[in-house]
């Protein structure tokens, strides 16, 4: 946390960047789409979410949960012929809360990774992602191998937890990533690691926080919209709304709407 004066003016700005964190809903644990879809009454999809990871989710200056992810969500339950309803809770409770039946999806920049898929489906991937070592400038961290020996921050559940952790590094783990940035803005670690993207959205946000960015040598990585293991009939559903808005060119649109470039070929 920031003290007084100065710093908590920058801890605010930061916060209202990235957007705040929200608290967690429970429900039964039917699959709430197909009760929608058998009541012939408007259906509903309730996504599970964590508005804390700009420019992905996030909560704006109106209190809504945007972002690209929420534009992808709603295009393809457009396309399903369903509304949505947001769940908000801490990243790292997503899935059991999915797994409880407390949603019938998840979508916050959530990495299709072989533990997951142990607890959870995922649709088709859509968006490739990379880990970024987030420093100040003038920071001596030059290299993946400089992280050795410094205090490292990053959201709690999170790929960027893992990597840090593969290399022997136990890191500060924080709710959400402005916690972990306002800490590295603070001096409280040297280096934040997260998805590239969110890097890259926090730094174009905040030009005077003098924050850059190493690339590093992590691998790539790949976002899914998970849903409750052996729901294959809506994975089926989402994977048949991605393509269309592939081959339509909706994808492509709201990806430069939030990244200003054309989408890359997920390869």
């Amino acid at each position: 946390m920031f003290k007084k004066g100065l710093k908590v003016a920058l801890a605010s700005l930061v916060i209202l960047s990235l957007g705040l964190a929200g608290c967690g809903n429970t429900s039964n644990t039917q699959d709430t789409s197909k009760q929608a879809a058998n009541s012939g009454s408007a259906k509903v999809l309730k996504v599970g979410t964590d508005p804390t990871f700009a420019p992905f989710e996030f909560v704006d200056e109106k209190n809504n949960t945007t972002g690209f992810d929420v534009d992808l969500m709603k295009a393809i339950a457009d396309d399903m012929g369903y509304t949505v309803q947001y769940e908000n809770s801490a990243f790292d409770g997503l899935v059991t809360s999915l797994q409880a039946g407390n949603y019938d999806a998840v979508i916050a920049a959530m990495t299709i990774t072989p533990e997951r898929l142990e607890s959870v489906d995922f649709s088709d991937k859509y968006l490739m992602a990379e880990q970024f070592i987030a420093v100040k400038k003038g920071s001596p961290i030059k290299t993946t191998a400089d992280l050795k020996g410094k205090k490292i921050g990053v959201q709690s559940g999170t790929t960027g937890q893992t990597v840090v952790e593969g290399l022997g590094i136990s890191p500060l783990k924080f709710d959400a990533i402005p916690d972990a940035m306002n800490d590295l803005l603070n001096g409280g670690v040297d280096a934040v690691v997260a998805d590239s993207p969110v890097v890259l959205y926090f730094i174009k946000q905040n030009p005077n926080f003098n924050i850059e960015y190493v690339k590093g040598d992590f691998t790539k990585e790949y976002y899914g919209i998970a849903v409750k293991k052996g729901n294959t009939e809506l994975k089926d559903k989402f994977n048949a709304s991605l393509k269309k808005l592939h081959d339509s060119g909706t994808y492509n649109d709201i990806y430069k709407k939030w990244f200003n470039v054309d989408a890359p070929a997920i390869q």
